[in-house]
């Protein structure tokens, strides 16, 4: 029997964003609670940012009328701190001026302290050039206006974002409501940190890193810890996290071993296809869905199956599990975000797979790989700060572009 070829890694990702479906629910949350959360409508600002001109230096408050030429000596009329509001500037006067204080009326320039001179007498100031119209003037509204839009919807809310959101005195946002996802590990050759290690065990490092990533994403992840390799212990799992979870994640036993459950397990719990993808590391790719009950009003969640190794692991969440949730979130999955960079290195040894290579960038601007890229030595990922794309049957010679794609990218 001929087997079925293998998929592309975009074969397989358009598959998977091609069922994903957004969550619907939403929430109102305070401002300082909604980082790492998804805007469900455009926002827009309560107020002008600035509320007035303002000056971005320390210095003086001067009408360009009076310092035409420098060496200018001018009366210093009054002294504005910053949450301080100045009066009407006469000509012939200069006002002292801080960052962020609001630029009296009558001035139409700010020059800094270090281009002028405070003379014997304390209350004069000698301007030593001339300034230009505006110069160090923050306008009124150049970063907000009152009625426009600041943020939009499916905004992914990083901290620079509720910073906007703050100045634009904004309390309370409108956000998609966290994508649940439940996380279980099989394999009896599992334990966790901290447990003795029984003859051929190993600790389960899966389980953190994919945690984490879960994380990283914004997501309400809930951990079902390791489920023993029997086929009603897999079964018991599926149906506990399908519940009250949007998805699903296993790592291993989604190969066609006797050990290998999650096959027959899904198929009974719900629908499964396993792919084989034309990728290295991490060929084998489960993906189906799990009933929620035994009423089909209740829905289905998501299913994806990842490989064990960890490192194949962690790649095919990257490139797979990132862009299905971000697409459940209601953000963009966007194309992979790489760049040609120059290869430090040989690879000669071309498979007739997508490889994706853990390599860092190096002092001199070019990536170096780190010399272990099986795929379970996840210390290269920690080593690394990137992968290179390598297309299937393409060696690399020193010296030539790669297509680089960089870890923090992928984990936001």
């Amino acid at each position: 029997m001929t087997k079925p070829p293998m998929l592309t890694a975009q074969q397989a990702l358009d598959h998977l964003l091609s069922n994903a479906v957004t969550v619907n629910e939403s929430e109102k949350v305070n401002t300082q609670a909604a980082l790492g959360r998804v805007l469900t409508e455009d926002v827009k600002s309560l107020v002008d940012v600035p509320p007035l001109d303002n000056t971005s230096m320390d210095g003086y408050a001067v009408r360009c009328a009076d310092t035409v030429t420098p060496g200018q000596t001018l009366r210093i009329a009054q002294r504005i701190p910053a949450g301080s509001i100045g009066t009407q500037l006469e000509p012939g006067t200069a006002a002292r001026i801080f960052t962020g204080a609001p630029v009296p009326p009558g001035a139409d320039a700010v020059v800094m302290q270090e281009d002028c001179t405070v003379g014997d007498q304390p209350d004069q100031v000698t301007i030593n050039v001339a300034p230009t119209l505006g110069q160090w003037i923050r306008r009124s509204g150049e970063d907000l206006t009152t009625g426009k839009t600041c943020l939009t919807a499916g905004t992914f809310l990083r901290p620079q974002e509720l910073g906007v959101a703050a100045s634009a005195g904004l309390t309370h946002l409108n956000v998609k409501r966290r994508v649940k996802v439940a996380a279980f590990f099989t394999g009896d050759e599992l334990a966790l940190p901290g447990e003795p290690l029984k003859p051929g065990g190993i600790y389960n490092s899966n389980r953190d890193t994919l945690l984490a990533c879960l994380k990283s994403l914004g997501c309400d992840a809930t951990d079902l810890g390791i489920v023993p390799d029997r086929l009603d212990a897999t079964r018991e799992a599926l149906r506990k996290a399908s519940k009250d979870h949007d998805l699903i994640i296993t790592s291993g036993g989604v190969s066609v071993g006797e050990e290998d459950h999650i096959k027959p397990a899904v198929t009974a719990e719900g629908r499964l296809d396993l792919w084989q993808i034309a990728i290295k590391p991490g060929k084998p790719l489960a993906f189906g869905a799990v009933r929620k009950s035994s009423e089909p009003k209740d829905g289905e969640a998501w299913f994806i199956g990842l490989p064990g190794n960890p490192v194949s692991s962690f790649v095919t969440f990257l490139l797979f599990v990132r862009p299905f949730i971000l697409k459940l979130q209601g953000r963009e999955a966007k194309h992979l975000q790489s760049y040609l960079m120059r290869a430090d290195f040989d690879w000669l040894k071309a498979d007739r797979r997508n490889e994706f290579l853990r390599v860092k960038i190096n002092d001199q601007g070019g990536l170096d790989l780190y010399p272990n890229q099986s795929s379970g030595v996840l210390t290269s990922a920690s080593w690394g700060d990137g992968l290179v794309d390598c297309p299937p049957n393409q060696p690399i010679k020193s010296g030539e572009l790669v297509k680089y794609i960089p870890f923090d990218a992928l984990l936001k």
